[in-house]
């Protein structure tokens, strides 16, 4: 089963920093500059975390932020930003 999870991060290093925004790119949909919105199963998410852990140093910072069902309908924005489909296409890049 999918759910909806926010992942924020705060990497102190520009090329980690890309690393883990391309990364990120793979399993969600960027919604601020360091925030994706993703829809994973849980053995996804631990995957992910386990390439972010590769790839931060002890100065960097993630923050996996779950959203239930409920939770993830009333998610508001001021801007364009897109619905938050249940069946949104993932692209996972190697």
């Amino acid at each position: 089963m999918k759910r909806w999870l926010l992942v924020c991060y705060d990497i102190r290093d520009p090329k980690r920093l890309r690393r883990v925004a391309q990364l990120m790119e793979g399993h969600g949909t960027r919604e601020q500059y360091s925030i994706f919105r993703c829809h994973l199963s849980d053995r996804e998410r631990e995957r992910l975390r386990w390439e972010l852990a590769r790839i931060m140093e002890p100065e960097d910072a993630v923050l996996f932020v779950p959203l239930c069902p409920s939770c993830s309908t009333r998610v508001s924005s001021i801007g364009a930003q897109p619905e938050w489909e249940t069946n949104a296409p993932r692209v996972i890049i190697v």
